[in-house]
């Protein structure tokens, strides 16, 4: 498959802040995705960056355990070239996510009334191999019939009761809202009124399209768009608590999780790429086109919520979601826990992507 146009060559000088950069916290991060490329491969995006061209890289990545920053730094040097990806509207577009932290009650109480619910039995995949004809060719999930798959229950139908009484429950939060954020960002921590600390994380959906709540609440003239951020959704809402059903009923798309332990309070979830997401590391792309483990250099001057610097960072492709879509589009994780939750629900951020392409795949294609 041959790279895409998209792609345009560079040097590593050309990267703004490159040499700057800490090398080692994103060297580890790409660790993780070499020792999970020997499990399952991973798909090779349509922009043509072939997941077999990692081998070498994956190799000697799992073959070192500690290089220093500068060790670092020349691994990614001798093993990738610089693209810069283009942008479909002239411009990329950063924004970012993280893991909630909230507190939950393994049993429905008169405080914790929200369920975070596990996948349902009659839940199935769907593709164009068992697709009714006249479905929407978007959904990947459906409802099993005994006169076949059609459209499952939105979030509207759920939240009014469409399954209850199946025990899909894993745990109870007090909020509809903390709900909705943990949907929209796929997974959480939970502490647990009995004191255990558990994770859920995302393990399938509904499938309809997701709607966001930011884009609605601009749309309906609520908050401008330049001021939508995840605080000033959360203070609309505490303000109108008469018309959150409203708002959150038109995101039809409906998450179910799955429980998980807290392996390494340092990392984050499992994500797409089945490997623990590093905050400030890792970033979901659009996996129909970019290959998962590819790393990418993200130039955003403007974006400073990290560290109070122009955020100049060498990122590993790790994730993705339904919201982020085009080439030169990511959504950086940021951490867990109300922190990273500040830092998260304020970027959106104008960026300059850099792919790094293994020079194995380079050289092929120059023979």
């Amino acid at each position: 498959m041959p790279l895409s146009s998209v792609f345009s060559a560079k040097n590593f000088g050309d990267l703004p802040g490159w040499g700057e950069d800490h090398h080692l916290d994103a060297f580890t991060a790409f660790r993780r995705s070499a020792f999970h490329a020997p499990v399952k491969a991973y798909r090779t995006g349509s922009l043509g960056v072939d997941f077999n061209a990692f081998a070498g890289a994956y190799a000697e990545a799992r073959a070192v355990s500690a290089p220093n920053r500068s060790e670092a730094r020349s691994f990614f040097e001798r093993h990738f070239v610089p693209m810069l990806v283009k942008a479909e509207d002239g411009s990329g577009l950063v924004t970012g996510f993280y893991e909630p932290e909230v507190e939950a009650s393994p049993v429905r109480t008169e405080r914790f009334v929200v369920p975070l619910l596990s996948r349902p039995a009659d839940l199935i995949d769907i593709d164009d191999d068992n697709r009714p004809a006249g479905m929407d060719a978007y959904l990947a999930f459906a409802r099993r019939t005994d006169d076949g798959p059609v459209e499952y229950f939105d979030r509207g139908a759920i939240e009014r009761g469409a399954l209850a009484g199946r025990n899909l429950e894993i745990a109870w939060l007090a909020e509809k809202v903390d709900a909705f954020f943990i949907h929209v960002q796929g997974a959480a921590r939970l502490k647990m009124t009995d004191g255990r600390l558990i994770r859920v994380t995302y393990a399938a959906k509904s499938g309809q399209r997701f709607t966001g709540p930011g884009k609605t609440l601009s749309d309906l003239g609520e908050i401008p768009l330049e001021k939508v951020t995840m605080q000033s959704i959360r203070a609309w809402f505490k303000a109108h608590p008469d018309r959150v059903d409203e708002i959150l009923w038109r995101n039809r798309s409906y998450i179910f999780f799955r429980e998980a332990g807290v392996d390494d309070a340092a990392l984050g979830p499992i994500a797409a790429a089945k490997v623990p997401l590093t905050p400030g590391r890792s970033v979901a792309v659009d996996r129909l086109l970019h290959t998962f483990g590819t790393p990418f250099y993200v130039d955003a001057p403007t974006l400073t919520a990290f560290d109070e610097k122009p955020f100049r960072r060498l990122m590993i492709a790790q994730d993705t979601g339904s919201a982020i879509t085009g080439p030169a589009r990511g959504d950086l994780f940021a951490g867990s826990g109300d922190a990273a939750g500040e830092i998260a629900g304020v970027v959106r951020n104008a960026a300059d992507f850099y792919a790094l392409v293994p020079r194995a795949l380079i050289d092929g294609e120059r023979r």
